[in-house]
């Protein structure tokens, strides 16, 4: 019996090319989002009684941390959760934590710390940890993670509660997909359920479903053009994804392309100029009305200005759902931005691949020289001094 093809190619050829696990990952999102969302709401009571006292308090802080892909769950989330809950949310980067802890953590201030890892191996995710247990009075523990054996999953602090993802949202390939998908999911889920319940998650399962399934003639054109520049701009909520769109491309080209990410209204203030004529703009628009302007006034400016190869925009509510330059997700016309997540960093993420493809990389793997690698190596770790 044969294989059904995965984004559109054989089984054996994506083995070939090094690609199976990359393209395994990406299309397994729709399936993965519903078993996280089961899993989270086998948790629901569990989860309140641990989130609950800190997120309801006003002087209370959330901080969303990873490294990498995993920074950018928070970045995508924490302008919403800062909304939705009682205490201040922060994202901040282990990273950031690591190298500056008494600049980002407040010793007096209570804390959730929300610790994101898909090996929750990478050194800086223990280190931020440990820091934060030495630096603040009172800090709390929420690892959102894919791997059961991770140093994260087995935090030896008294206060944590481990949020473990399905298996197979523990990708194998280089690049993060549907470990950032489904870890993203599982934090919005666990800390504000009533945006994700009624159903919600069905019709995000499905938008994503229909680009993965829809989107891949014009995603492969544009990645058989290798343009050698790539913008991706989103703004509010979807800025956040649009940096984690510039990192996929990056990784999984092995640095081929020269990418920038940035807001449609700050795109204008000096970025603009990294635009050339083989440059590809990709643009995701929000459903806010408001904000919708924005971005379809600079989507008009550039095309107008002439100056890029193409301007691409990704839109639940499109102009022109059948024009060449537009990419249509369908069925989340009504929805709020943060549903819009998935299905475009879906769309994303089948261009990096693809485009990678074309540049003759392989995406399991595409730097095979071990400059960069799975779990970040070569951190050098230094004691806080006193």
């Amino acid at each position: 019996m044969t294989s059904p093809d995965i984004l559109g190619f054989p089984e054996p050829t994506l083995e070939a090319n090094g690609a199976l696990w990359t393209a395994r990952e990406i299309a397994q999102q729709p399936d993965m989002l519903q078993a996280t969302d089961a899993l989270v709401a086998t948790m629901a009571d569990q989860l309140r009684a641990f989130v609950g006292p800190l997120i309801d308090d006003p002087s209370a802080r959330v901080v969303l941390t990873g490294a990498g892909t995993s920074a950018y769950i928070g970045q995508c989330l924490a302008p919403l959760l800062d909304r939705q809950l009682a205490a201040r949310v922060d994202a901040v980067p282990t990273t950031d934590i690591v190298c500056a802890p008494r600049l980002y953590l407040d010793p007096t201030q209570r804390l959730l710390l929300v610790s994101f890892g898909r090996s929750g191996n990478s050194p800086e995710s223990l280190a931020a940890v440990e820091l934060a247990e030495s630096l603040v009075n009172e800090v709390h523990h929420l690892v959102v993670t894919c791997n059961p054996t991770g140093a994260l999953a087995r935090v030896p602090v008294a206060r944590s509660m481990t949020l473990l993802l399905p298996e197979q949202t523990h990708d194998t390939s280089f690049a993060m997909t549907s470990s950032f998908s489904c870890m993203m999911y599982a934090t919005l889920a666990a800390l504000v359920p009533a945006s994700v319940r009624g159903g919600r998650v069905d019709a995000i399962a499905a938008a994503t479903a229909q680009v993965i399934d829809t989107a891949l003639p014009l995603l492969h054109t544009l990645a058989e053009a290798r343009h050698d520049r790539v913008v991706y701009l989103g703004s509010g909520l979807l800025q956040g994804l649009a940096r984690e769109a510039t990192l996929k491309l990056g990784e999984l080209t092995n640095g081929a392309v020269v990418t920038c990410y940035d807001s449609p209204l700050g795109f204008r203030h000096g970025p603009k100029t990294f635009v050339t004529d083989s440059t590809l703009v990709v643009v995701f628009v929000s459903n806010d009305p408001h904000t919708r302007r924005y971005d379809h006034d600079l989507i008009d400016e550039l095309r107008r200005d002439g100056c890029a190869a193409r301007v691409i925009e990704i839109s639940a509510q499109p102009r022109d759902a059948d024009a060449a330059d537009t990419l249509a997700v369908r069925g989340l016309q009504d929805a709020h931005d943060v549903e819009l997540l998935w299905p475009y960093v879906a769309a994303a993420q089948i261009y990096a691949f693809l485009h990678s493809l074309a540049r003759g990389v392989t995406p399991d793997n595409p730097n095979p020289a071990g400059i960069v690698n799975r779990v970040v190596q070569g951190v050098q770790l230094y004691a806080l001094d006193a």
